[in-house]
C-alpha cells in the first residue's frame, strides 16, 4: 500500500493542467520538501464554501494530505493551516521570485523546515509589508545561510579587520568583502554601511537594500549556476516600465 501522508504543512509552488479537470502539484513542504502530486477528486475542508480546486492555489499555506507513489503522489485532502489571508495583487511577482528560487535550487524529497519557515514568514511578510524589497533582500541572505553559502559581511577577509563603515569594499563571492585603496574601475563597490547593515539585517532603508540588492543577486547567481528566473525578468521588465512613465 502507498504510504499515507496526513495534513503537512504546505505551499503550492507551482500548477500545471493534467488531463481534463485535474492538475499536478509541485509542493513544498515542511517534512518532505518538494514533492510532486496530482490533484484528481480530492476532498476539502477548512473555510466553509472552500472547495479543494480554489485552496489550491500559490501562496496560501496548507494542511495537505496524500498518498506517496514511485514518482508522484495523489492528493486526498487540503485543508487551510490557520487564518486565511490574501496576497496583495502587487506583490504577486515578489512572491512567485521566491517560490522559483525554491524550484530552482531543491530536489525533490530533500526536506529542508528551516526554509520552508523562512518562506512562510517571508510570505506573511509580503502579505503584511508597506515594502516588498526588505522581504526580499531578508529571504535571500536566510536562503544563501541555510544552503550553506552565506555571505562573509563584517570583516574584510584579506586583513581581518573589521567591516569600516567609512570604506568602500570589492566582493569576492567565494571568499568576502575586501577594502578598495584609491579607484577601483569597473568594479562593482559597496559601502562598508551596507555590508553591515545587511550583516544585522537593518534594510530599512531603501537606498541600502539597493546597493546590496547586486550583491545578493550575484551570490545567488553562483548558487543557481547558470539556470535563468523567469520572475526576475518579469521584475527588469515592471521596473523599465515604471521608468518610461
Amino acid at each position: 500500500m502507498p504510504a499515507q501522508i496526513l495534513l503537512q504543512p504546505s505551499y503550492v509552488l507551482h500548477h500545471r493542467p493534467y488531463r481534463d479537470t485535474s492538475r499536478i502539484l509541485e509542493l513544498f513542504t515542511r517534512d518532505h520538501g518538494r514533492v510532486s502530486v496530482f490533484a484528481r477528486g480530492a476532498r476539502g475542508g477548512g473555510r466553509k464554501g472552500a472547495s479543494p480546486m480554489s485552496m489550491l492555489q500559490p501562496f496560501n499555506r496548507l494542511l495537505v494530505s496524500w498518498s506517496a507513489g514511485a514518482e508522484a503522489g495523489t492528493l486526498t485532502a487540503v485543508e487551510f493551516d490557520g487564518a486565511y489571508s490574501i496576497l496583495p495583487p502587487d506583490r504577486l511577482v515578489s512572491a512567485s521570485y521566491l517560490s522559483e528560487l525554491l524550484l530552482k535550487l531543491f530536489v525533490r524529497h530533500d526536506p529542508h523546515p528551516d526554509v520552508f519557515e523562512l518562506y512562510a514568514q517571508s510570505i506573511d511578510a509580503l502579505k503584511a509589508s508597506p515594502d516588498p524589497l526588505p522581504v526580499l533582500r531578508l529571504f535571500e541572505k536566510r536562503l544563501l545561510e541555510a544552503i550553506g553559502y552565506g555571505l562573509a559581511l563584517t570583516h574584510d577577509v584579506a586583513t581581518g579587520a573589521p567591516i569600516d563603515p567609512g570604506l568602500e569594499y570589492h566582493y569576492r563571492i567565494e571568499q568576502g568583502a575586501v577594502a578598495v585603496q584609491g579607484v577601483a574601475e569597473g568594479a562593482t563597490l559597496y559601502s562598508g554601511t551596507a555590508l553591515l547593515a545587511l550583516a544585522s539585517e537593518s534594510l530599512d532603508d531603501a537606498a541600502t537594500c539597493q546597493e546590496v540588492r547586486s550583491l545578493l543577486r550575484a551570490a545567488l547567481d553562483r548558487v543557481l549556476d547558470g539556470c535563468e528566473l523567469k520572475s526576475r525578468q518579469v521584475m527588469l521588465a515592471l521596473r523599465n516600465r515604471d521608468r518610461t512613465r
